[in-house]
């Protein structure tokens, strides 16, 4: 999988961009504040309608601009699909080969990506809600259908907790209705908590040898943390542990006005051995953790999916030595297409220059050199 070309209108500081890339290895550089890492955000973007660095739509679209609009040409397998995101402040549509898709559960999942980024350090030093929303994001691009399990399990959890809020006003409690509601969202739960636990299985079957190519150190993993046991994958003893944990939880649900129940409270985190990162672990060894995750991830799309994702690369060289830069080389190759943005071409070995499509950038005007 591939990205042929970009064209982009009115995003953050491009009013008028039309990029060709090469299926390989694509260096953007340049100074500071320039348009890099919008040109990376734009095609995240485009692949999972959303931004990894915002949460409000309305922050992509140029200043004095109504419509910001973000389309690209994707190979895979040999053949070629359009895509193209059309955003304003009332809404957002998603076309492939020109076909309006409704629900962005059916057009996530056609482009690929995995962006590695310096502020992607909160993966390891954020709350559980960063973890959460990575992993929610991940699968979505992995399973076509995790993202309407996901959907209708927030959509259960609204309506449980506004029919909490009026029990915690005055509203008689029915026990039938809450009974079936938790029901509805526990039968959600199971197929979450199973996702996301193959989903770490995965990326720890393949992260622990790749955090000890670029950092020397053996022994990293990750850890999921559920309120539940997730010892196996059996849906009848999950759903019955779910079930007795609903029971034990209506007192403290009602007497709080909230769901207490589901996968909204999961985490996971990040060791060496048994020493936690985020608590111990040194910076570097933190950036470390968070590549290892990411670079696992090529491997399970190629696996599971049959295909390469696109490799996005924001300004990471810069923020690692000499050894650790070269250790990360070794899976920045031909097989893979890996948009690279950076500062310096210094930076980054002379090899991987020589061999890479190059492109300057400044005032967000893009040039091949």
């Amino acid at each position: 999988m591939f990205l042929k070309s970009v064209d982009i209108v009115n995003f953050r500081n491009y009013s008028d961009l039309s990029l060709e890339l090469g299926p390989n290895i694509n260096i953007i550089y340049g100074e500071n504040a320039q348009g890099k890492t919008n040109l990376l955000e734009s095609i995240y973007f485009l692949a999972l309608t959303k931004s990894h660095r915002s949460f409000i739509d309305d922050n992509l679209i140029k200043e004095g601009e109504k419509i910001a609009k973000i389309g690209a040409v994707l190979s895979n397998n040999e053949i070629d699909r359009s895509l193209k995101i059309v955003l304003s402040s009332a809404s957002k549509k998603m076309f492939i080969d020109d076909y309006n898709y409704k629900k962005v559960s059916d057009y996530v999942s056609t482009m690929n990506v995995i962006i590695f980024y310096p502020e992607d350090l909160e993966l390891v030093k954020g709350g559980p809600i960063v973890r959460r929303r990575y992993i929610n994001l991940e699968l979505s691009q992995l399973y076509s259908n995790y993202m309407d399990i996901l959907s209708d399990y927030n959509k259960l959890i609204r309506i449980k907790g506004n029919y909490l809020k009026e029990i915690k006003g005055g509203k008689r409690f029915d026990e039938n209705y809450f009974s079936i509601l938790n029901d509805y969202i526990i039968k959600k739960s199971i197929l979450i908590y199973i996702m996301r636990k193959k989903f770490i299985y995965k990326i720890n079957s393949y992260a622990s040898n790749i955090f000890y190519d670029l950092s020397g150190m053996e022994g990293f993993n990750i850890r999921y943390k559920t309120s539940i046991s997730m010892e196996d994958n059996n849906k009848e003893r999950i759903y019955n542990e779910l079930l007795e944990l609903s029971h034990d939880l209506i007192n403290d649900e009602i007497k709080m006005g909230k769901n207490l129940l589901g996968p909204n409270f999961d985490d996971f985190e990040f060791y060496i051995d048994d020493m936690n990162i985020k608590k111990f672990g040194s910076q570097g060894q933190q950036r470390m953790a968070v590549l290892a995750v990411k670079l696992s991830e090529i491997e399970i799309f190629k696996n599971y999916l049959g295909t390469s994702p696109i490799l996005l690369l924001d300004d990471v060289f810069s923020e690692l030595d000499s050894v650790k830069r070269n250790n990360l080389l070794k899976y920045v190759n031909s097989s893979i297409q890996t948009i690279i943005t950076t500062t310096d071409l210094d930076n980054i070995d002379s090899k991987i220059v020589d061999g890479a499509k190059l492109f300057n950038i400044k005032n967000g005007k893009v040039e091949r050199c």
